[in-house]
Order: structure tokens, then sequence, then C-alpha cells
């Protein structure tokens, strides 16, 4: 918004004296933390992408995608958002906020789904992700074969193979966790889980969906098959 303002008129102003003024009109800056390193673990399994960047789906639960993102504490501490999103009409199925990035969180997450869902388990629903080593590792891929969930993964450092999740992601971020601070795990994660379910699903019309929201959409799509 400042570089709006200024440059046109060939005005130049030291960061100081731009962070002077702001805090006078009570102004602050959106600062984009530093992205915390990952540890790539050894996979235990990987799987062809079954996508190919086609994100069109045709019916509810038939295709999810699926990836963890990192949020920020108020004090700096990190916490890790596992979230499960119905590619039909951009949904979020299932979103959990917890201390680590782990295969048991991205279980427990694609549980949750399945039990808010079950027609998925019926359809044998495809669960894309990147290579990431929760998604490849013994338990989780395990856990997959056995619910009869076909995984499907990103080629290998290319995350427009799962765009529509980190679309989600950045309006997460943008819309919530860059504007608010959290003080609590608690208070952080009570307040992601009803932009979800809440916001997200039921308040936001999406451009993929015309500009219905998630549910209205879904809702459509029940009326008309029925």
């Amino acid at each position: 918004m400042m570089r709006d303002l200024l440059v046109p008129y060939g005005f130049l102003y030291c960061a100081a004296t731009i962070y002077k003024y702001m805090s006078k009109l009570g102004l602050r800056a959106v600062v984009r933390r530093k992205k915390p390193e990952y540890k790539r673990g050894n996979a235990h399994k990987t799987f062809p992408n079954l996508l190919n960047q086609n994100f069109d789906v045709d019916d509810p639960n038939e295709i999810w995608c699926t990836d963890f993102t990192y949020l920020f504490l108020q004090n700096g501490n990190k916490r890790y958002n596992c979230t499960i999103l119905d590619l039909y009409d951009r949904s979020v199925v299932s979103s959990i906020t917890d201390l680590e990035m782990t295969s048991d969180l991205a279980i427990r997450t694609l549980r949750k789904a399945l039990a808010d869902n079950p027609s998925a388990l019926r359809k044998g629903v495809i669960l894309h992700s990147d290579q990431g080593s929760q998604f490849t590792s013994k338990k989780f891929t395990e856990t997959c074969e056995e619910l009869g969930i076909k995984q499907s993964m990103s080629h290998a450092g290319c995350p427009y193979d799962n765009a529509p999740m980190e679309r989600y992601f950045n309006t997460l971020k943008n819309e919530l966790t860059k504007l608010y601070s959290y003080s609590s795990g608690a208070g952080l994660e009570e307040a992601v889980s009803d932009f979800a379910y809440t916001w997200y699903n039921h308040g936001r019309p999406h451009s993929y969906n015309h500009w219905l929201t998630p549910m209205q959409k879904r809702r459509k799509s029940l009326r008309d098959c029925g």
C-alpha cells in the first residue's frame, strides 16, 4: 500500500521513516516469517501421480488431497496443521493442528475425514499428497491399504501437483493467522478449526465453485441428484 502511494510521485523514504509514520497511524506490517526447515525421512513406499494436475472432480468423496503447513504462536513457537480437502467442491473434510508434524497426525486427520464422510470408504477414495515422509511412512501407507484408500503423490519438489492444498493454506494464512496472533496452542487450534469448518466451508465463496461456497455446491449437487 505504501509503495503504491509513494513510487508514482518519485518519493524515496528510508525504512525507519516509514516505520515512524506507520506507528503514528496505528499501522503495522504483516511480516512473513522464515519457513522452518523440514528434515526429509526415508520413504517406505511412494506412489504414482494419478491426478497429473487435473483437479476437476465430478462427485463428492472421490478424490481428496492433503498436506501439512506450519503455523506460529505469538512467542514464535510452531504448530503444525494437517488438512484434507475434497477436490469436488474444495471443502475442508478434516483439519487437525498439533505440536509435531508426524505420520500419526496424518492418520488422525484421515480417520476423522472418514468418520465424517463414510461414503468415501465405499467409493475407495483417492488420497493425493506430496512425497513427505509422513505420507510415505510404513505406518501411514499400511493404514491406507487397510482402509482401501488409493494413494497418489506429487512429483518430488513440484508444488503445482498439489495446487489446491497450496491455495487453501495461503488463504488460511492470509485471512487468519497473519492477521491475528495467538498466545496459546488451544486458541490457535480453535481459530483454525472455526476458519476451516465454519467460514471456509459455509461462508466463503470459491471461484472453482462458480462463487458458491463449498457447502452450497455440495447441497446443490444433492438436490440435482435427488
